[in-house]
């Protein structure tokens, strides 16, 4: 009787343990995709937002998470009952009001030689994802120290145009996606109508060689992004932050884009002013010319605020933080003033 031959067993990869006597193999693979992930891009505490592809909510609950509580097997089998259930999982590095020197780059159509090209410009990423067939992501890690919300800006949308990424994506706290996890979205299904897994392409930790280069090329002007902006008065505004004329173009504009009045028959203007803010400090404006903006253009300021200076503070640092929700501009009915609160302009990447 002939014997069966052995079964061939994969050997780990360095720096990933191997599969555990018992785990359901599925939980091990995303454990070891997460734990690639995470060693690659080292940092004490991750931001983690579960979206539901369909209804574009947030999952309620914790969302700081260590690389411990990341890497628990009972955690991670929560992310994947979660997943399964339509949320599609992302997270960044967290470091509050900065970036924590992380630059994500969204890439459609990413030509086969990316990752050569990327280290030829000596812009290696410490991670590059496949989010589904033919769309990737890249992590390039330009500085061990937080950056300023604007610099991670410049130089991600210098990045994103440098490599046909997405611009739109580029901001200083974009989501990406976390490797282990299937992609929820409906077009990017399989033939037979699989969702994709987001895979790991390449997983390296270190700055990259042209980091340096990346930081010294933001002009000095846009280094200075987070100013206080404690004790600003409309009369005593830097003269070059922003005209009466460009806060109202700028302002109404995004009431425009995102249908406010048509989408909200009574408005409540200081949640537009929360959106308004968060989108302008997402795209790297500074601090100062953000509170210009609501100071000049928020329709009747400071309506019923009797310390306006206060509410601008408070919004501002309101503004600073990633918020659960969807995205304000997404095509809406009529949204409750009770909905409304929970929205955001961000849910993340591909």
């Amino acid at each position: 009787m002939r014997t069966p031959p052995a079964r061939r067993s994969r050997a780990p990869q360095a720096g990933v343990r191997p599969l555990e006597d018992g785990m359901d193999r599925g939980l091990a693979l995303t454990l070891q995709a997460i734990q690639r992930q995470l060693a690659a891009m080292p940092h004490d505490l991750y931001l983690v937002r579960l979206i539901h592809q369909a209804s574009h909510r947030p999952f309620p609950g914790q969302r700081l998470w260590t690389p411990a509580q990341l890497m628990n097997a009972a955690a991670v089998r929560f992310l994947r009952v979660r997943n399964r259930e339509g949320y599609d999982v992302y997270f960044h590095p967290y470091a509050q009001a900065h970036n924590a020197g992380y630059i994500l780059i969204d890439l459609d159509r990413a030509h086969p030689a990316l990752l050569e090209s990327m280290r030829t410009q000596g812009h290696d990423p410490c991670v590059l994802l496949q989010t589904s067939p033919g769309h990737l992501q890249a992590w390039v890690q330009v500085s061990r120290s937080r950056l300023p919300p604007a610099v991670a800006t410049t130089i991600a949308q210098q990045l994103a145009r440098c490599y046909g990424g997405d611009c739109a994506s580029a901001s200083w706290r974009h989501l990406g996606r976390l490797a282990g996890f299937t992609n929820q979205k409906p077009t990017r299904r399989t033939p037979d109508g699989y969702a994709p897994w987001v895979k790991i392409v390449h997983a390296r930790a270190g700055v990259a060689p042209q980091g340096n280069a990346l930081l010294q090329s933001v002009p000095p002007l846009t280094t200075p992004a987070w100013l206080p902006f404690e004790g600003i008065q409309r009369d005593r505004l830097p003269p070059a932050a922003v005209s009466p004329a460009e806060a109202a173009g700028i302002y109404q504009g995004c009431v425009q884009r995102w249908r406010i009045v048509e989408r909200f028959p009574q408005p409540d203007w200081s949640i537009v002013d929360l959106w308004v803010a968060r989108h302008l400090l997402g795209q790297g404006t500074p601090a100062v010319c953000v509170s210009a903006i609501l100071q000049l253009a928020s329709p009747h300021f400071p309506r019923r605020h009797g310390d306006p200076q206060d509410y601008l503070r408070r919004t501002l640092a309101r503004a600073a933080f990633p918020a659960p929700g969807r995205a304000v501009w997404a095509s809406h009915g009529p949204v409750s003033a009770a909905a409304a609160r929970v929205f955001s302009n961000s849910t993340g990447g591909r």
